[in-house]
């Protein structure tokens, strides 16, 4: 599966949807959509919310597709769309509220109690889909920013209107996390010995 970034669409496909070609509008729909709902995925971490976000966006790419500019590919263009809607997502207090009333703990995600234990590549799948659920929302959005999507420090501080170093911190306090998820019974020794 190529990036969304990477992905691009015929000018005389893009010319048609912008004109209301249902079949065009299709094409695009056909070109963008699996890339778009697996980041809204990785960025959410709730399939619900993934699949309002969704609709979201892709109502939104309908509505200003007149305003592409075609500087960039059109799927580079989606995805800020795409990002936009979910740190709008995560910053809401809706969601903060509704996630101080979630009961279940840091400790317990949702996921470990509805994936089995499978054994082989798609383990190590959903190795990471299960380390990446321990993770708060920022910090797992911060994560796949970064490390998947390729943004940098200064981008991801201006998406979410913070400082570089809040996007610096977040991102190692989530990989020190991950590294405690993927290797839980591996001594490490501190930098000063007693």
């Amino acid at each position: 599966m190529s990036r969304l970034v990477e992905t691009a669409v015929p000018d005389d496909v893009l010319n048609a949807a912008r004109q209301g070609d249902q079949r065009a509008q299709a094409l695009l729909y056909e070109a963008v959509a699996p890339g778009v709902f697996a980041l809204i995925r990785r960025l959410t971490g709730g399939r619900a919310q993934a699949e309002d976000l969704f609709q979201d966006t892709m109502m939104t790419v309908y509505q200003r597709l007149a305003d592409f500019r075609g500087e960039a590919p059109v799927g580079a263009w989606v995805r800020q769309i795409a990002v936009t809607k979910c740190l709008m997502y995560l910053r809401s207090p809706w969601h903060r509220a509704r996630m101080s009333l979630d009961l279940t703990g840091p400790d317990e995600p949702v996921s470990d109690r509805l994936m089995p234990s499978i054994q082989g590549p798609v383990a190590e799948t959903l190795d990471v889909e299960r380390a990446m659920a321990t993770l708060a929302p920022t910090a797992r959005a911060i994560v796949w920013l970064f490390e998947v999507e390729g943004y940098s420090h200064e981008e991801i501080a201006k998406a979410f209107g913070r400082s570089v170093s809040f996007s610096k911190s977040q991102l190692a306090r989530a990989h020190a996390r991950l590294r405690e998820w993927f290797e839980p019974n591996v001594d490490r020794q501190t930098c000063t010995l007693i």
